[in-house]
């Protein structure tokens, strides 16, 4: 597996923005939007390509176009809803899956409570929406889901990453798995509390974009 800690001064000014206490649900919102489509450039950057050629106004030009099968985009519910439009706005021709997990406050362990992928996802390349990478049992069991129907690739991209969840997901998929699994996110923070919160951190993710509910 692979990690990338994007960096670029406007990923880390909106980041900065994200975590300060005093921005408000609708700025929340809109700037994890924003820094999800700045990363969705990054994590995107080696999507497989087509060799085309187009007729300009003047003349033949060579190119390129995304290949088929057209990728899978899957927001983890509820948090990575809050991520869907920022990376959309970028493959807008992407089908969308969806899976819910609920994690247990007591133990910290996750369970399956929706399953809106296809079943098979031989050869598609696919980008789960996750904004925080914290024990890693969440996004395990997800990438675990989409290789196991045959997805060529699988890019995790979270706002945040613990190194607990980076180091449990290395070990999950070493680099002889059937397919690449790489992470792409804002930052690596120092590492998580006792409640499974990263710190710094940001809060709670979903509470943040969506409201206490």
């Amino acid at each position: 597996m692979h990690t990338l800690v994007a960096d670029h001064p406007l990923i880390a000014h909106k980041l900065t923005a994200l975590r300060d206490v005093r921005t408000e649900t609708p700025t929340f919102r809109s700037l994890a939007e924003e820094l999800v489509t700045l990363l969705a450039y990054e994590a995107t950057r080696g999507m497989r390509v087509e060799q085309v050629s187009v007729q300009t106004p003047v003349a033949m030009a060579g190119g390129v176009k995304l290949a088929r099968p057209a990728p899978l985009v899957v927001p983890v519910l509820r948090a990575g809803i809050g991520m869907l439009d920022g990376m959309v706005r970028l493959l807008p021709r992407a089908d969308v899956g969806f899976v819910g997990l609920a994690r247990d406050e007591e133990t910290l362990v996750a369970s399956t409570y929706a399953d809106r992928l296809p079943a098979d996802l031989t050869d598609r390349e696919a980008f789960v929406l996750d904004p925080m990478l914290a024990t890693g049992g969440t996004l395990e069991t997800v990438i675990t889901m989409l290789v196991s129907r045959g997805a060529a690739a699988v890019t995790a991209i979270c706002l945040l990453a613990a190194p607990e969840g980076v180091a449990r997901l290395e070990a999950a998929f070493p680099d002889d798995v059937p397919a690449p699994v790489q992470v792409v996110t804002a930052a690596l923070d120092d590492s998580l509390n006792d409640r499974g919160y990263i710190v710094p951190g940001l809060g709670d993710a979903g509470d943040r974009l969506f409201g206490v509910i």
